[in-house]
């Protein structure tokens, strides 16, 4: 007797057998597209350099990485008539060769290391270059994408301003564990001591007061906590060391506000070179949809909003859970030219925001979305947790979401709606039209009444909708 599955059906039975094609495709995988390819293996000191055999004496060299050097690794590669390049991707190294050969008007491209693993076995520096040169030979290679030239300026000053909020928001680490060390609870009755109580406060203390009265006289109107409950909060131990290490973070907390102000300024330098796609006379900025707000310690000092518009022909920033940072975020990681991908999908997918099936054997053993680390993407997840808390349309899309996914699925749903919605403001220049109240939920309506009606047919009965 032959052993049954738990369905009661044969195991054989569980897949469908496939027809065989009529006609057997001839193939050829190997075939040399790249005939004029090169291969560079880049690490700090040196790089390495294979050419195809027979266009010079020695078709693998070894250059170091000094200017001159590099002049002198270009000049070769023109000699051997190569007219395209592959790297990998080696931290920042593989940055000043690669200006170097666009400039010379070389083909080059940027490949992921995951992309190139070498086969088992003994691994040099002249095999990796030489095994790099064979992929791109026989076309096997797909360059990364990288914006213009004046994207990558901007996304190098976005970058490294995100970096000093990163360096000032340690600071105020350190200033909160100097108040704990102390025993002084400010961190209780102020939810943000980078605010105006909270840093004319923490300045008195710097400066030798220790008298909770008068520190508690500093707090703002606005304060949710009443003056008795921050003076009781100021009782505490204010001994030397801790007092020395508060004064030293709030030092550096200065200085980087410092730094993040000189660097907006620098941004909008930037931002005044770059040709406007739109004119801001003829079509002027959309009015903006969300209520007034008062600046926090991170947004610019500048009309960033205004910018972004001009360099993009559309207002990001209307989009449901976008602000002007993470609207500029986006913008400087992909640039305003869409037609780097085919299609949504070829978008979604590069910014590892869709599901990543990986099927074998006809059954589906992986589908979460592909780990990478994506700075557009991280934006974009900001953003959804913005929407979360909304009471718009996105809003509701991510709440049903949450209640069948679960929250940290529904945040990657709600990115993956925002990056489909950008690439088709962007793609097409048309500006956000957000949808009607309640739309995502009619449609879900719609999807539950043809399964429904589909069902019933399936059984032999006929489904018939109720008036209201």
């Amino acid at each position: 007797m032959k052993k049954r599955s738990k369905t009661g059906s044969s195991t054989k039975k569980r897949f469908k057998q496939r027809p065989a094609t009529q006609e057997n495709q001839d193939v050829n995988a190997l075939e040399q597209l790249n005939y004029n390819a090169a291969g560079l293996d880049i690490g700090d000191a040196e790089i390495y350099a294979a050419v195809p055999e027979g266009r010079d004496k020695d078709c693998v060299r070894v250059f170091k990485t000094f200017t001159e050097d590099l002049h002198l690794l270009v000049d070769w590669l023109q000699h051997c008539c190569v007219t395209t390049v592959a790297m990998e991707s080696t931290g920042i190294y593989w940055l000043p060769i690669y200006e170097m050969l666009e400039a010379r008007g070389f083909e080059v491209y940027l490949v992921n290391a995951r992309h190139i693993k070498n086969v088992t076995g003994k691994k040099t520096d002249i095999e990796d270059c030489q095994w790099i040169q064979q992929l791109h030979t026989y076309g096997l290679l797909s360059a990364s994408f990288r914006p213009a030239e004046e994207i990558c300026a901007l996304r190098s000053l976005v970058r490294h301003r995100s970096g000093l909020i990163t360096m000032c928001s340690t600071q105020v680490q350190h200033m909160q564990k100097a108040l704990q060390l102390m025993n002084l609870k400010l961190t209780n009755v102020i939810s943000d001591i980078t605010g105006l109580t909270g840093m004319r406060i923490i300045r008195d203390i710097v400066k030798g007061q220790r008298d909770a009265h008068q520190l508690a006289a500093h707090r703002d109107e606005r304060c949710a906590k009443s003056e008795k409950e921050i003076r009781k909060s100021l009782e505490g131990n204010y001994k030397s060391e801790h007092l020395f290490a508060l004064k030293q973070a709030l030092q550096a907390y200065d200085f980087y506000q410092e730094q993040i102000s000189d660097c907006d300024v620098e941004i909008e330098k930037f931002y005044q070179t770059i040709e406007p796609r739109i004119d801001i006379k003829s079509h002027p900025l959309p009015k903006s949809q969300r209520k007034p707000r008062r600046p926090k310690g991170s947004d610019p000092c500048f009309n960033l909003r205004q910018h972004l518009y001009q360099l993009s022909g559309v207002d990001l920033t209307q989009i449901e859970g976008i602000n002007v940072l993470g609207a500029q975020a986006v913008l400087s990681e992909i640039g305003t030219d869409m037609s780097k991908w085919p299609t949504v999908k070829h978008f979604t997918s590069w910014l590892g925001l869709c599901p990543n099936n990986q099927v074998t054997g006809g059954k589906v053993m992986h589908r979460q979305t592909q780990k990478n680390n994506n700075r557009a993407a991280r934006a974009l997840r900001l953003a959804a947790q913005g929407v979360s808390i909304s009471k718009g349309t996105l809003g509701g899309y991510y709440r049903r979401q949450r209640a069948r996914l679960g929250p940290a699925q529904a945040i990657t749903a709600i990115a993956h709606k925002l990056a489909r919605i950008i690439y088709a403001m962007l793609r097409n220049r048309t500006p956000y039209c957000e949808p009607a109240s309640g739309y995502y939920e009619e449609q879900a309506r719609q999807r539950a009444v043809k399964n429904l009606k589909r069902k019933a047919n399936q059984l032999g009965f006929h489904l018939v909708e109720q008036a209201a």
